[in-house]
């Protein structure tokens, strides 16, 4: 792609967001951001995803930044006509956290998923042949996962050996009869009228149905970013707090780089509809203590935690994604990073 293209890129400065202008605009691209600070509001002044704004407009050629609320469909349709031929939609904007969804359903729903729609009806109406590329959540399967015949391990939990999900927890899992939360009720709202504008209208549609997502430009906090604010803890010695599973619980992480190389993938050869689970897999995951143990060896500090014994609603026991789908539709995307390397650069950001 190159400087005839617009992309429009919604939550542009926040992780993902980020990552997807700076992808883009290397490229040559026109890169038209979205993004409000919601962060802010969610999280407090810390999650606050200003300065990245900032260092986006001052620095990145070709960058054009709307300070617009997705859910303003008159505004995000105003937005949309006004920029010729689109070459694809990003949308990573979102209400990221189970526990501030609880608090707000409103303003969790009408953000993650009237928000979706109305990116949705202005790409029908404005560049139906843009790829759209959504950033959905292993959060729209509940706590199905958390079925999953699993043995407790020193240090984590883990998957019955020969069970299907061995390799990662692939599409097939149902989202149905299940505790969501929420935040994953209202992103799987968003995931079904992604996946339908797919095929019902024929537009090239993708939800990235993601595990942890991180990378250096994380503003992490306790509700949201949970590797990012580890480090932050181990770091600055703010006590931490594990909740439930014994400390044993797994995820999976991807950098933010390779979920941006992702989405180029499809932006570059798209199909209608689909659905993909992307995370760290395999390659990259980890229990919460160990994780831990990885920030105390990485920082030469060691961090001050305490142990809740009730989990987080909806949270997953174990949660690696099988990303074997994606890669047998795009070949050639690889990982770039991974467990430790994500962590050592974590700490370089803030240190």
């Amino acid at each position: 792609m190159s400087q005839s293209h617009t992309i429009i890129v919604t939550g542009s400065a926040g992780l993902i967001g980020s990552e997807t202008v700076k992808r883009f605009a290397q490229n040559g691209c026109r890169v038209v951001g979205i993004d409000n600070d919601m962060r802010s509001r969610f999280f407090g002044a810390e999650a606050s995803t200003k300065k990245t704004r900032d260092e986006l407009v001052a620095s990145v050629r070709g960058y054009e930044h709307n300070d617009l609320d997705i859910r303003d469909a008159v505004a995000i349709s105003e937005l949309f006509k006004q920029q010729g031929k689109i070459a694809a939609v990003v949308h990573t904007a979102a209400q990221p956290s189970h526990d501030w969804a609880a608090r707000d359903p409103q303003t969790d729903f009408t953000v993650n998923a009237n928000g979706t729609l109305n990116l949705l009806e202005a790409a029908r109406k404005f560049c139906p042949e843009a790829p759209f590329v959504f950033t959905s959540t292993n959060k729209v399967y509940g706590d199905t996962p958390n079925r999953l015949p699993l043995r407790e391990l020193p240090l984590r939990w883990e998957i019955e050996q020969g069970h299907e999900y061995e390799p990662g927890i692939s599409e097939t899992m149902s989202i149905d009869y299940t505790k969501h939360s929420l935040f994953g009720a209202s992103k799987a709202a968003a995931d079904i009228l992604v996946q339908e504008y797919g095929r019902y209208f024929g537009m090239p549609t993708a939800c990235f149905r993601g595990g942890c997502l991180t990378g250096p430009a994380h503003a992490g906090t306790e509700l949201h970013g949970f590797l990012s604010y580890l480090m932050i803890c181990t770091v600055t010695g703010r006590p931490y707090r594990v909740f439930g599973y014994k400390g044993k619980q797994v995820r999976d992480n991807i950098h933010s780089y390779d979920l941006v190389e992702a989405f180029a993938a499809f932006i570059e050869r798209p199909r209608a509809g689909e659905v993909y689970n992307i995370g760290g897999s395999r390659h990259s995951n980890c229990s919460m203590l160990e994780a831990i143990n990885l920030c105390e060896e990485i920082s030469g500090r060691r961090l001050t935690w305490k142990y809740e014994e009730d989990n987080r609603i909806g949270d997953h026991i174990w949660w690696i994604s099988d990303v074997r789908k994606f890669q047998e539709h795009y070949p050639n995307w690889k990982f770039r990073y991974g467990q430790r390397e994500i962590l050592e650069e974590i700490y370089r950001a803030i240190s």
